[in-house]
Protein backbone atom coordinates (compact mmCIF):
# COMPACT_ATOMS: atom_id res chain seq x y z
CA UNK A 1 0.00 0.00 0.00
CA UNK A 2 1.22 3.36 -0.86
CA UNK A 3 2.03 5.81 1.90
CA UNK A 4 -1.19 8.31 0.50
CA UNK A 5 -3.40 4.97 0.38
CA UNK A 6 -2.77 5.23 4.04
CA UNK A 7 -5.60 6.90 5.51
CA UNK A 8 -4.68 6.11 9.68
CA UNK A 9 -2.17 8.36 9.78
CA UNK A 10 -2.60 11.36 7.59
CA UNK A 11 0.25 14.27 7.10
CA UNK A 12 -2.50 16.72 5.00
CA UNK A 13 -5.90 17.05 5.49
CA UNK A 14 -7.81 18.32 1.77
CA UNK A 15 -10.89 20.02 3.10
CA UNK A 16 -13.48 21.45 1.34
CA UNK A 17 -16.34 23.17 1.69
CA UNK A 18 -18.69 21.63 -0.37
CA UNK A 19 -19.03 18.24 -2.34
CA UNK A 20 -18.70 20.25 -5.90
CA UNK A 21 -15.19 21.05 -4.96
CA UNK A 22 -13.75 18.09 -5.26
CA UNK A 23 -13.55 17.91 -9.32
CA UNK A 24 -11.12 20.97 -8.43
CA UNK A 25 -9.53 19.35 -5.85
CA UNK A 26 -8.75 16.49 -6.90
CA UNK A 27 -5.93 17.73 -8.56
CA UNK A 28 -4.45 18.44 -4.89
CA UNK A 29 -5.07 14.78 -4.38
CA UNK A 30 -3.05 13.57 -7.51
CA UNK A 31 0.19 15.72 -6.25
CA UNK A 32 -0.38 13.90 -2.41
CA UNK A 33 -0.61 10.82 -4.26
CA UNK A 34 2.37 11.16 -6.99
CA UNK A 35 4.69 12.17 -3.63
CA UNK A 36 3.36 9.50 -2.07
CA UNK A 37 1.83 12.05 0.94
CA UNK A 38 -0.58 10.35 3.13
CA UNK A 39 -3.45 12.28 3.03
CA UNK A 40 -6.99 12.18 3.69
CA UNK A 41 -10.14 14.28 2.64
CA UNK A 42 -13.03 15.66 4.20
CA UNK A 43 -15.94 17.89 3.45
CA UNK A 44 -16.90 20.74 6.69
CA UNK A 45 -18.52 23.55 5.78
CA UNK A 46 -17.46 26.65 7.73
CA UNK A 47 -20.87 27.92 7.73
CA UNK A 48 -23.57 24.89 7.45
CA UNK A 49 -21.37 22.80 9.68
CA UNK A 50 -19.42 25.69 12.07
CA UNK A 51 -19.15 22.66 15.41
CA UNK A 52 -17.42 20.40 13.26
CA UNK A 53 -14.97 23.04 11.64
CA UNK A 54 -13.94 23.89 14.56
CA UNK A 55 -13.28 20.42 15.94
CA UNK A 56 -11.68 19.86 13.01
CA UNK A 57 -9.35 22.56 12.84
CA UNK A 58 -8.23 21.93 17.26
CA UNK A 59 -7.52 18.53 16.74
CA UNK A 60 -5.91 18.31 13.50
CA UNK A 61 -2.46 19.35 15.32
CA UNK A 62 -2.94 16.15 17.73
CA UNK A 63 -3.97 14.22 14.93
CA UNK A 64 -0.65 14.08 13.39
CA UNK A 65 -1.75 16.96 10.85
CA UNK A 66 1.01 18.50 9.60
CA UNK A 67 -0.86 20.95 6.86
CA UNK A 68 -3.94 21.69 5.89
CA UNK A 69 -5.10 22.63 2.51
CA UNK A 70 -8.51 24.52 2.61
CA UNK A 71 -11.04 24.87 -0.46
CA UNK A 72 -14.09 27.30 -1.08
CA UNK A 73 -16.13 29.09 -3.06
CA UNK A 74 -18.14 32.44 -2.43
CA UNK A 75 -17.66 33.68 1.11
CA UNK A 76 -14.70 31.04 1.35
CA UNK A 77 -14.47 31.61 4.88
CA UNK A 78 -13.50 27.61 5.51
CA UNK A 79 -9.55 28.44 5.12
CA UNK A 80 -9.87 32.07 7.73
CA UNK A 81 -11.22 29.34 10.30
CA UNK A 82 -8.70 26.78 10.11
CA UNK A 83 -6.53 29.62 10.49
CA UNK A 84 -7.83 30.97 13.34
CA UNK A 85 -7.89 28.12 14.95
CA UNK A 86 -4.66 25.75 14.27
CA UNK A 87 -0.86 27.35 14.37
CA UNK A 88 -0.62 24.95 11.19
CA UNK A 89 0.08 26.19 8.07
CA UNK A 90 -3.43 26.55 6.05
CA UNK A 91 -3.09 26.66 2.59
CA UNK A 92 -6.71 28.47 1.15
CA UNK A 93 -7.66 27.45 -2.32
CA UNK A 94 -10.48 29.88 -4.26
CA UNK A 95 -13.12 27.86 -5.94
CA UNK A 96 -14.50 29.06 -9.37
CA UNK A 97 -18.01 30.80 -9.08
CA UNK A 98 -21.04 31.09 -11.41
CA UNK A 99 -21.43 34.54 -9.94
CA UNK A 100 -17.85 36.03 -9.42
CA UNK A 101 -15.95 33.84 -11.50
CA UNK A 102 -13.61 33.09 -7.87
CA UNK A 103 -12.98 36.34 -7.60
CA UNK A 104 -15.32 36.63 -4.70
CA UNK A 105 -13.25 33.32 -3.14
CA UNK A 106 -9.95 34.63 -3.74
CA UNK A 107 -10.89 37.88 -1.83
CA UNK A 108 -12.08 35.99 1.09
CA UNK A 109 -9.23 33.94 0.94
CA UNK A 110 -6.67 36.32 0.57
CA UNK A 111 -7.70 39.50 2.81
CA UNK A 112 -7.06 38.06 6.24
CA UNK A 113 -6.47 39.92 9.03
CA UNK A 114 -2.61 40.86 10.13
CA UNK A 115 -1.38 37.97 12.52
CA UNK A 116 -4.10 35.00 10.90
CA UNK A 117 -2.49 34.12 7.90
CA UNK A 118 -3.44 31.90 5.23
CA UNK A 119 -1.26 30.97 2.17
CA UNK A 120 -3.10 31.48 -0.82
CA UNK A 121 -2.93 29.81 -4.51
CA UNK A 122 -4.71 30.63 -7.66
CA UNK A 123 -8.42 30.68 -8.28
CA UNK A 124 -9.87 27.03 -9.29
CA UNK A 125 -7.22 23.91 -10.53
CA UNK A 126 -3.99 25.05 -10.99
CA UNK A 127 -4.04 26.35 -7.72
CA UNK A 128 -5.19 23.03 -6.53
CA UNK A 129 -2.21 21.92 -8.02
CA UNK A 130 0.01 24.75 -6.52
CA UNK A 131 -1.67 24.53 -2.76
CA UNK A 132 -0.30 20.58 -3.07
CA UNK A 133 2.89 21.37 -4.36
CA UNK A 134 3.16 24.51 -1.85
CA UNK A 135 2.64 21.76 0.81
CA UNK A 136 4.97 19.19 -0.28
CA UNK A 137 7.81 22.39 -0.14
CA UNK A 138 6.99 22.67 3.29
CA UNK A 139 6.99 19.40 4.19
CA UNK A 140 10.56 18.83 2.36
CA UNK A 141 11.84 21.33 5.31
CA UNK A 142 12.25 18.39 7.21
CA UNK A 143 12.16 15.11 4.85
CA UNK A 144 15.50 14.58 2.82
CA UNK A 145 12.92 11.79 0.69
CA UNK A 146 10.49 14.82 -0.17
CA UNK A 147 13.18 17.03 -0.68
CA UNK A 148 14.77 15.01 -3.63
CA UNK A 149 11.83 14.05 -4.81
CA UNK A 150 10.58 17.61 -5.24
CA UNK A 151 14.06 18.38 -7.05
CA UNK A 152 13.30 15.81 -9.51
CA UNK A 153 9.91 16.96 -10.18
CA UNK A 154 11.32 20.13 -11.33
CA UNK A 155 14.30 19.00 -13.02
CA UNK A 156 11.58 16.75 -15.12
CA UNK A 157 9.23 19.91 -15.75
CA UNK A 158 12.48 21.57 -17.01
CA UNK A 159 13.33 19.13 -19.47
CA UNK A 160 9.71 18.76 -20.73
CA UNK A 161 9.71 22.57 -21.62
CA UNK A 162 12.93 22.35 -23.35
CA UNK A 163 11.93 19.29 -25.43
CA UNK A 164 8.92 21.10 -26.04
CA UNK A 165 11.09 24.07 -27.44
CA UNK A 166 13.05 21.84 -29.44
CA UNK A 167 10.13 20.35 -30.61
CA UNK A 168 8.58 23.56 -32.13
CA UNK A 169 11.67 25.25 -32.78
CA UNK A 170 12.32 22.13 -35.61
CA UNK A 171 8.81 22.24 -36.74
CA UNK A 172 8.55 23.81 -40.62
CA UNK A 173 5.20 24.72 -42.02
Amino acid sequence: MNQSEDRTNPMVVVVMGSKSDYSTMVESLKVLKAFEIPYECRVISAHRTPDRAHKFAVEAESQGIKVIIAAAGKAAHLAGVMASLTILPVIGVPMATSDLGGLDSLLSTVQMPGGIPVGTTAIGKAGAKNAALLTVSILALSDDRLKRALKDYRKQMTEEVIAADNEIRNQTV
